[in-house]
């Protein structure tokens, strides 16, 4: 499919140049390609017009260039462009010159028809793997989408890119295994009952680790700690509360074993 863009040089370039061009209701674009780079400015809503078409980004555009010296009529492919998140907008477009005479590598998008596929009827998981495919050909072939028909597909069935009908002047440049659509089994409660709970994890800290963070706590004194129980062991061999040491009654008896020994 060909679209018609009329666009204009532009002189200046950078930030302020783009937010003038903007706000006087103009799109700043760059032309690349063929061995030259022009500065554009573009109609917004002829750009908007070709997004919004079926082929999008694959349309070949007829670019009339006004106020260039020479060649200004020319084809390109859309093949960038930048969106304002808030508005809608659009900020920015690049335009990809090419030559009708020399191939071209394009990534077109994918349409499954053939309404729902046999698998999915019977419980099965529609699975789009490739959405678009990577495809090598002149321009004037270039397709607007590749059709695939997955209506008979069955559970555990799928198509590979090497299974894809060919295209007269169209290669395929992805990988001929890669699968582009399938029809899964769908998940079992018990499959996805073991999935959630392994994902869950433990629901808190081991009770041993969780008492050694408080014991610890406890010993440097840290806020928050719970302080040692009456009657409960202390560190470092204290006496417990209410108890009285008595150092000098294990000190004499190592004393009495020492002399015994050197007799």
């Amino acid at each position: 499919m060909s679209e018609t863009l009329h666009v204009e040089l532009r002189s200046g370039r950078g930030t302020r140049e783009a937010q003038r061009q903007r706000s006087s209701g103009k799109v700043p674009a760059v032309l690349y390609g063929q061995g030259e780079c022009l500065l554009l400015t573009v109609n917004p809503d002829d750009l908007i017009k070709i997004l919004k078409s079926r082929a999008g980004s694959t349309a070949l555009i007829s670019l009339t260039v006004n106020g260039a010296k020479s060649t200004p009529n020319r084809t390109a492919l859309l093949r960038d462009f930048q969106v304002d998140p808030v508005s809608g907008a659009v900020l920015h477009a690049d335009l990809f010159e090419i030559s009708m005479s020399k191939p071209i590598r394009v990534k077109v998008p994918i349409h499954l028809t053939g309404g729902v596929p046999a698998g999915v009827k019977e419980g099965g998981v529609l699975h789009h793997n490739l959405r678009e495919l990577h495809v090598e050909c002149l321009p004037a072939a270039l397709p607007d989408h590749i059709e695939i028909d997955a209506s008979a597909l069955k559970i555990g069935e799928g198509i590979h890119v090497k299974e894809l009908a060919k295209r007269e002047g169209v290669r395929f440049l992805d990988d001929p295994d890669q699968m582009v659509v399938s029809v899964a089994a769908p998940m079992s409660e018990a499959k996805l009952e073991a999935l959630l709970t392994s994902a869950a994890g433990p629901a808190g800290e081991p009770e041993v680790v969780a008492k050694g963070k408080e014991a610890a706590a406890a010993a440097e004194g840290a806020p928050g700690a719970e302080p040692a129980k009456a009657g409960a062991a202390a560190p470092g061999g204290e006496a417990k509360p209410g108890e009285k040491k008595e150092a000098g009654k294990e000190a004499p008896k190592a004393e009495k074993k020492e002399a015994e020994k050197k007799k």
